[in-house]
């Protein structure tokens, strides 16, 4: 893939480039693309969108962009890049979502590409997070919703059958959720971490290899931060400590060892 890192060129980077002159208070690296937020507000998107030859849209009607490209004309306070969608949060609250839609991971009650912002529902959220191919976000009241491909149970609605609409995952209050590839992980108002999804590899993190389509707690401590990726997940304890657990190969989990974690033995 070609003009991923937005400074105007197709050659790869081994040390960080400077992306443009402006300030910048949010970024989102996608699989292919990535978004950021200026700190007026602006959002912008570069690098491809192509998808088995097609436009599969996460640009907002562009296609192969080496450098920033401005969505529209409103003020944005949160954006997530993911595999070949993108979702952001508006300065209003509101949530909208474009790109590939094949599994109904835009949330629209649709499975139709859309090449420029879609609007979901008229809710307040307060957070998003795109996946390979489904989507999570919260609420203004603190509710989670998840939507797309629910494959080995990462919407955790307790089934693995497609959502194309946002559907609610239990009646708790959550502060943070990330979506990954083929798993998912939130954090509730409480401190409490949950995962659900995929489980080869380790990447829930409950000590087994079994997948979960409902939440399951991880251990009994208090979290304030989760990202969960294609085969790990890393998190922070309450103190500051990091975590991380899942597939080892390339030392993704950066504990200097070469063995895969799936059991609570920081517990």
């Amino acid at each position: 893939y070609r003009s991923l890192l937005g400074d105007g060129t197709n050659v790869d980077k081994s040390s960080p480039v400077q992306i443009g002159s402006s300030s910048w208070t949010a970024v989102s690296a996608g699989m292919i693309h990535t978004g950021a937020i200026r700190s007026g507000g602006t959002l912008f998107t570069w690098g491809t969108s192509l998808f088995a030859g097609i436009d599969a849209g996460q640009l907002g009607r562009f296609t192969d962009r080496s450098s920033p490209v401005q969505i529209g004309s409103s003020s944005w306070t949160a954006v997530s890049a993911g595999k070949y969608h993108t979702a952001a949060i508006r300065s209003d609250n509101l949530l909208f979502t474009w790109g590939l839609n094949t599994t109904g991971q835009l949330g629209d009650g649709t499975t139709i590409t859309a090449v420029s912002p879609v609007q979901i529902g008229s809710s307040s959220w307060t957070a998003v997070s795109a996946g390979a191919s489904h989507t999570a976000a919260i609420r203004g009241d603190g509710r989670l919703f998840t939507w797309g491909q629910a494959a080995a149970g990462r919407l955790g609605d307790n089934s693995t059958a497609n959502k194309s609409s946002p559907v609610q995952i239990g009646s708790s209050s959550w502060t943070a959720v990330s979506a990954g590839v083929v798993h998912t992980a939130a954090i509730r108002s409480g401190g409490t971490l949950f995962t659900w999804g995929e489980a080869s590899s380790g990447r829930l993190g409950d000590g087994t290899l079994v997948d979960k389509s409902s939440p399951v707690q991880i251990g009994s401590s208090s979290w304030t931060a989760v990202s969960a990726g294609d085969r790990h997940t890393a998190a922070i304890r309450s103190g500051g400590t990091l975590f991380t657990w899942g597939e080892q190969s390339f030392g993704r989990l950066g504990d200097n060892s070469a063995i895969s974690k799936c059991y609570r033995d920081w517990e």
